[in-house]
């Protein structure tokens, strides 16, 4: 499919697109301290959010290619990190003594710094290898069979940002058995996530890709993620 967007050009639905994917991302920090229960299963409640990040980012590399999408995630990265120094200096500012809320405030934005390494290391290897895998499966199967590449590509990057952010977070915290559990929750509700979204991923690539006019393929792309 031809290109009508000139190479150096930021389209206004990749705008759209890559506010929407920040907007979650920024949400999914914002909510992670609390803990919910599906299913069985206790969770953070950043993952009602978080995978649509995912999603996204399929929806980036598929259509745009894995330079544009490294711009979004790097983007991704820029802003949360600035998000979680606002939260910090808003926690540790002076307050008068008769504001009741400080504790509370406290808890929902305050984060540790090992818990904010964490999640931007997770991050950053979750988001980059999912999109190197879809991005070179695209190639090899030309184009074919999106669900098996949006899945695959998922697979792996949910498994990395998972594994990263728990161990790193956690160990030493929780014993081993408490950690494995923590992962596989997560992880198991992530992939079902990302699967039981397969068509609108699909409908969101196709009603994207015909709006753009855009469907890239990396057939020379060297990967660097700086």
């Amino acid at each position: 499919m031809p290109s009508r967007i000139p190479p150096k050009t930021v389209s206004p639905i990749f705008l759209v697109l890559s506010t929407f994917y920040v907007t979650c991302l920024l949400l999914s920090n914002l909510i992670a301290s609390k803990v919910i229960l599906l299913a069985g299963l206790t969770l953070d409640a950043a993952v009602i959010l978080f995978p649509l990040t995912y999603i996204l980012g399929d929806v980036f590399t598929e259509i745009y290619g894995f330079r544009r999408t490294k711009l979004t995630i790097w983007l991704g990265f820029s802003c949360n990190f600035l998000a979680a120094l606002v939260y910090l200096a808003a926690v540790y500012l002076p307050y008068p003594d008769y504001w009741p809320n400080q504790e509370a405030f406290a808890t929902v934005l305050g984060i540790t710094p090992r818990i904010f390494i964490a999640s931007l290391v997770g991050y950053l290897f979750g988001e980059f290898s999912n999109s190197i895998v879809l991005s070179k499966l695209k190639v090899a199967t030309n184009g074919k069979k999106l669900w098996l590449r949006t899945i695959l590509s998922t697979i792996v990057g949910e498994a990395l940002d998972t594994v990263l952010f728990v161990l790193i977070s956690f160990s030493g915290v929780l014993p081993k058995g408490g950690l494995l559990s923590m992962i596989l929750c997560q992880y198991v509700f992530k992939v079902g996530y990302e699967v039981l979204f397969t068509p609108f991923t699909y409908w969101c690539i196709a009603k994207v890709k015909k709006l753009e006019g855009l469907d890239v393929y990396d057939h020379h792309e060297s990967y660097r993620v700086l």
